[in-house]
């Protein structure tokens, strides 16, 4: 998407979500109610003592009660220096990866996620039919926008499909079933009404919906956007402001841990989250779902990274540990 940190229809934070207790869960709530403070408060300590002009802070440390095995694939590991001729050639010491789960299994064995890819690469022939206004609830909408880009040219559309497919990659290896609302499969779209239907039709237990900025040069950092709560024709996010909120605080939280990333400099939103009320994704959605702004495509510092597929592999992995907390709960 593309704004400048003017969010006219932005709500103030909702009222703390508290889930009706249940047995075992009594740590695994104290470890999310931390989450978010606990994974910024490296980069607020470097805030404090950094000035303007300074880079990131290095990467926060894991959380102790989170494992710290990296869920992407493992580097192939550097050519072996050749033994000696002169003498006997060492028998090489491997240690064979972990298997990844058989489908079904795993952590998240049995639930359903729908990623998101924001807008599609097809947009761009299909200006008419993306034009075309939809009802979100509280007003009309065009079905779906180009998004942003680069300086150089290097699209929205094509960023977000590939770290959703990283992202898919990781949750499958959790056991999750993963769903797309599209993989450049089609010409245009999906329209925002029937992005958000994808993820009600699937009953998902979360919807993750990927996006870029494309703001001012010298904007940075990246922001989760949650669903305000609406009630308005077709929409009614009653049911799942709660949620919603506790998901995006543990994405926000991985997001940190993982990239070493700071929430956006250019909102009013220090903890990284923002309330919106007109985004037809979020209305219409019956299901947990946030939206998450991944950097500014129009800033040097955060193209530099987002173009880098070691950090796109860190931003999903960071996707992937946040989803993977709120499901477990």
């Amino acid at each position: 998407m593309s704004y400048d940190g003017q969010f006219p229809h932005a709500d103030p934070p909702e009222p703390e979500y508290r889930e009706p207790p249940r047995r075992g869960r009594g740590t695994a709530l104290i470890v999310a109610a931390a989450l978010v403070p606990t994974a910024l408060a490296g980069w607020l300590v470097w805030q404090a003592m950094s000035g303007p002009g300074d880079e990131p802070p290095p990467k926060v440390l894991p959380l102790p009660s989170q494992s710290t095995q990296s869920t992407a694939a493992p580097e192939e590991p550097s050519s072996p220096t050749p033994p000696s001729p002169t003498s006997p050639a060492a028998p090489a010491k491997t240690t064979a990866p972990a298997p990844d789960p058989k489908p079904g299994t795993g952590p998240l064995a049995g639930r359903t996620v729908v990623v998101d890819p924001g807008h599609n690469p097809g947009n761009f022939r299909h200006t008419r039919e993306i034009n075309r206004q939809v009802n979100i609830g509280t007003n009309s909408k065009e079905c779906d926008t180009t998004g942003t880009a680069s300086n150089a040219g290097y699209t929205e559309a094509e960023f977000t499909l590939d770290v959703s497919r990283r992202l898919k990659t990781l949750l499958e290896k959790q056991g999750a079933t993963v769903k797309f609302t599209q993989n450049a499969d089609r010409p245009y779209g999906p329209c925002v009404d029937e992005r958000a239907r994808i993820g009600n039709t699937a009953k998902a237990d979360a919807v993750l919906s990927i996006h870029a900025d494309g703001s001012s040069s010298g904007n940075r950092g990246f922001h989760v956007i949650l669903p305000a709560r609406v009630k308005s024709g077709a929409a009614d996010t009653s049911a799942i402001v709660g949620p919603s909120r506790t998901l995006g605080e543990a994405i926000v939280g991985n997001f940190v841990r993982e990239t070493g990333d700071a929430p956006a400099n250019y909102l009013d939103a220090p903890n990284g989250l923002v309330v919106r009320r007109d985004l037809g994704g979020l209305n219409l959605s019956t299901v947990p779902k946030v939206f998450i702004e991944c950097g500014n495509m129009r800033d040097r510092k955060d193209i530099a990274l987002m173009t880098d597929p070691a950090w796109r592999q860190k931003a999903a992995r960071g996707m992937a540990e946040g989803i993977s907390a709120f499901l477990r709960g």
